[in-house]
């Protein structure tokens, strides 16, 4: 089979091989990968700014149909339509597994830099990872999920918006969209995203189209301002940084009010940067950072999308087949691309 892999240590090392169709084993299933979706973390591998283990098949966002079981799969069929946590090899000893936090255990690897991911015809996957998901939704939305559970966890279950909130997303991205959706879905008053001119043409164009209640280009008026102005010179209630950009970081201090809460989503790729920290403390906010997702983000964010709630169509720019994955994640790494899927 076709598979996307990530050959060995530095930038790039990518390439598109042949490879064996992975053997599962009595608690496994083999999954027929019917589209996944590239991530910035993708990216970061390429770059050689995340931990992989190479040689490593790339890609964790997907969803696909059951066609073998193991001996021991008792609740999955051949045939079932699912999607799958992406924390394998985590160790179910630990003090984090055993309080329900596998995404955070030490021993973790998870597929598409721990182990071989998605980028691929098959991939096999332990039948406690899965997730179904329903007839009436599409294998594209669905690949889509995982990242939407990252949302579902870090800005409703972490950062518990609230109804009547006033929600500022910095950074208009996949992650930044999906956050401004699922924060309008859980009941926030306004919600209001802020991005750059070179978000304009796409990004910030698709925020208006989901109806986004406020789109905010920093080359066009200053979000400290805008957003004073619209919370009665307090703040938002919740910010969600989105962007990993270090000025974006620095803004989200100011723009929270007082006794609000800051939830992390981006990564920055540096080692450190500097954050305003006394102003945090004199504001007494909440600060929360987050890392992959939890078991009941998965299927609440599984309803979310089943019920249109969260439009996945609308951030979906790129259905590309594995041949054509350089100028893909070309388009990505150059954000001319929201979320763009490889189809095997």
């Amino acid at each position: 089979m076709l598979a996307l892999v990530k050959t060995k240590k530095g930038t790039g090392n990518i390439e598109l091989m042949d490879v064996e169709i992975p053997k599962i084993g009595v608690n496994e299933v083999l999954i027929k990968v019917q589209a996944a979706g590239i991530c910035g973390t993708d990216i970061h591998v390429k770059n050689d700014e995340f931990p992989y283990w190479p040689p490593v098949i790339l890609g964790h966002e997907f969803s696909g149909n059951i066609i073998e079981t193991g001996s021991e799969i008792k609740d999955y069929r051949i045939g079932d339509r699912v999607v799958a946590e992406p924390h394998t090899l985590a160790c179910g000893k630990c003090y984090y597994c055993r309080t329900g936090n596998i995404q955070i255990c030490s021993s973790k690897r998870s597929i598409g830099w721990g182990i071989d991911g998605a980028f691929t015809e098959y991939i096999k996957m332990p039948e406690k990872l899965l997730h179904r998901i329903p007839d009436n939704m599409s294998y594209e939305n669905a690949a889509v999920i995982e990242p939407t559970a990252n949302v579902v966890h870090d800005v409703l279950e972490r950062g518990k918006v609230e109804p009547e909130d006033f929600v500022v997303v910095l950074g208009p991205g996949p992650i930044g969209l999906l956050a401004a959706m699922a924060a309008k879905a859980q009941g926030a008053r306004e919600v209001a995203i802020v991005g750059t001119p070179e978000d304009e043409n796409l990004r910030l164009k698709i925020a208006r189209d989901v109806g986004i209640d406020h789109v905010i280009n920093i080359a066009d008026e200053d979000p400290l301002n805008r957003i004073l102005e619209l919370t009665d010179n307090n703040g938002a209630d919740l910010v969600v940084e989105a962007s990993g950009a270090e000025p974006a970081i620095n803004m989200a201090v100011n723009l929270v009010r007082k006794k609000g809460r800051i939830t992390v989503i981006g990564m920055t790729g540096k080692k450190k940067i500097e954050v305003p920290w006394d102003t945090a403390i004199f504001k007494a906010c909440d600060v929360l950072f987050n890392f992959s997702t939890s078991y009941t983000s998965w299927n609440r964010a599984i309803s979310m999308v089943a019920q249109g709630k969260i439009n996945i169509d609308a951030i979906i720019t790129h259905r590309e087949p594995l041949a054509n994955w350089e100028k893909t994640f070309d388009s990505v790494e150059n954000k001319k691309a929201i979320k763009a899927l490889l189809i095997p």
